[in-house]
């Protein structure tokens, strides 16, 4: 595994933390309100690791910290998207070290300096986020292209044409403009 693999690794973290711990729209939905209960639940599947209750709202705002990232890629604001991250990497001091784990060979991990429920999985997303807007692909961050639905995504596609959240999005939008394509016809 390289470093660019691990980084894609953790970028998906961060799409999944933001979609599932942040209120909004998914596939023409609202999403339920968060309890705690549900909270609890949607923490532990984005990460796929035991999460405490006081993990899960840590993570939350984890979340509620990188989705603004997306939406400023979104814009085309890689500026503010920048000055985000920074303010990430400024709050969660990411300290970098070699890690080994799983039978992969060593691979840059980030941490934060200062132990916190959040500081790991916030250091470690904001620096993979400055990876990406470091480099050529800070557009293949964004936020899904379907009405009603405001889910984040990072495109891994090897062309990079990717504009919806999940094929689940992409099908539901191209149906309803063949809809409207009919309707117009007739």
């Amino acid at each position: 595994m390289n470093f660019a693999s691990h980084a894609d690794r953790v970028v998906r973290n961060a799409v999944a933390l933001v979609n599932a711990l942040t209120p909004g729209l998914a596939s023409g939905r609202p999403l339920p309100d968060l309890t705690p209960e549900r909270r609890l639940a949607r923490a532990r599947a984005a990460v796929e690791r035991p999460v405490d209750p006081a993990q899960a709202e840590a993570l939350a705002r984890v979340a509620a910290g990188l989705r603004p990232v997306f939406e400023a890629v979104e814009r085309r604001d890689i500026d503010g998207a920048a000055a985000l991250v920074n303010d990430l990497l400024a709050r969660y001091r990411p300290a970098p070290y070699l890690a080994r784990h799983d039978g992969e060979p060593w691979h840059l991990h980030f941490h934060a300096t200062r132990p916190t429920d959040d500081g790991g999985w916030g250091a470690g997303c904001a620096t993979a986020l400055a990876t990406v807007l470091g480099g050529e692909g800070w557009d293949r961050l964004g936020v899904c292209g379907a009405p009603a639905c405001d889910r984040v995504f990072v495109d891994l596609s090897r062309n990079g044409s990717r504009r919806f959240c999940s094929t689940a999005c992409q099908n539901r939008t191209k149906a309803a403009a063949l809809r409207a394509r009919r309707r117009a016809a007739d």
